[in-house]
């Protein structure tokens, strides 16, 4: 993979979002000693941070290592944190993260109820689907609630417009699925329909591009920086998929200013706190909902239930209310299982982690920093 674009070595961070907000956040441990920076890569076990002066590899600190009870309180792309800074070998150590502002998250794959944090302190979610074979509408709803309860901005871009005989359709359809939500059509191998994009792209901002594998998300990214920065595979011709040539989430600097978060292709997008983003996205539902003849309809065959009256009519897709109804199904499982076994997931993840960084530690010091 060719380098990275390093952040501009300014004696501030301001380059890279930091402000009075963050000043404020900072104070408790300023006055221990500490310096601060940005997670701009998230390695296994490591991190690539930017500080004042440039990039330093880093690692967490024993104490953080001890106190942390969940993977999600381990620092992610886009955190920042107070830092002991090693300057002259280009290197420090990670004491805390300061609380983030915005953070997307998901259900982690597998068995085990855990929250995955995808990235932190993002302004703008783009959610990326390709118009050739890769477009799913419910997808796409699922998408938009992960977005919504980040707390940033959601933009959807529907990239290789050029492949698609009916773009305007695609639009159409998704912008009904999401209503109030910009829709974009791009086409990042021919650079058409970047001008829009760009307009979403503010200096000290943090943008972040999130979808399946082979949508283009990462040719967006040189796209947009002018070179090949990314790596970039093409996809099957039969049906569009794509290889994971993004390995990790990495934040860049764009041309302008813009920082952009660049993520693997995600293949579940499974919910983890998400009860108000389903209501936001799914808001036609719940006003139907309210004229239901039972307060406690579930909408699939109860008498006087107005959202199946809807769907009837055809003022309702019903793919839209199957699709709100495994919504709620996910997150109401997801809530039984966190009160079933309360502290089980934590005590396998502290087993975990500990056994991966004494491995981790066995690593000779010259070494142990490579991807």
């Amino acid at each position: 993979m060719p380098e990275r674009i390093p952040a501009p070595p300014a004696a501030d961070l301001r380059f890279l979002g930091w402000d009075a907000l963050w000043e404020e956040a900072a104070e408790p441990y300023r006055i221990q000693g500490l310096g601060f920076g940005r997670i701009v890569v998230e390695r296994r076990e490591s991190y690539v941070l930017t500080a004042a002066g440039g990039d330093r590899d880093a690692e967490v600190s024993g104490r953080f290592l001890f106190e942390a009870e969940a993977p999600a309180d381990f620092p992610k792309v886009g955190d920042w944190v107070a830092l002991t800074d090693y300057p002259r070998e280009a290197k420090a150590v990670i004491h805390a993260v300061l609380p983030r502002r915005t953070r997307l998250s998901r259900h982690a794959a597998g068995k085990r109820t855990e929250e995955q944090i995808l990235a932190a302190n993002i302004d703008t979610i783009f959610l990326v689907q390709g118009l050739d074979f890769d477009f799913n509408v419910r997808r796409l709803e699922r998408q938009m609630v992960m977005a919504r309860e980040s707390g940033a901005e959601p933009v959807v871009l529907l990239n290789k417009a050029d492949l698609c005989s009916d773009a305007e359709a695609r639009l159409a359809e998704a912008r009904e699925a999401i209503p109030g939500s910009e829709v974009l059509a791009v086409t990042a191998l021919a650079s058409s329909g970047l001008d829009a994009l760009r307009a979403f792209l503010r200096p000290a901002r943090t943008h972040l591009l999130i979808g399946s594998s082979g949508v283009g998300k990462s040719t967006l990214i040189n796209a947009l920086v002018g070179c090949d920065l990314l790596a970039t595979a093409p996809v099957r011709a039969d049906d569009s998929k794509g290889r994971h040539t993004t390995t990790r989430r990495e934040l860049v600097v764009l041309p302008g200013g813009a920082l952009l978060i660049d993520t693997p292709g995600v293949r579940e997008f499974g919910l983890w706190e998400a009860d108000e983003a389903v209501g936001d996205v799914f808001a036609d539902i719940d006003a139907l909902a309210l004229e239901c003849r039972f307060t406690d309809c579930a909408h699939v065959r109860e008498d006087g239930c107005s959202v199946l009256a809807a769907v009837a009519s055809g003022a309702l897709p019903a793919g839209r209310l199957e699709s709100y109804r495994k919504l709620r199904k996910e997150l109401a499982f997801r809530e039984s299982k966190l009160k079933e076994k309360p502290g089980s997931d934590k005590k396998e993840w502290t087993k975990a982690i500990h056994k991966s960084m004494k491995t981790f530690r066995k690593l000779d010091p010259k070494t142990r920093f490579r991807d």
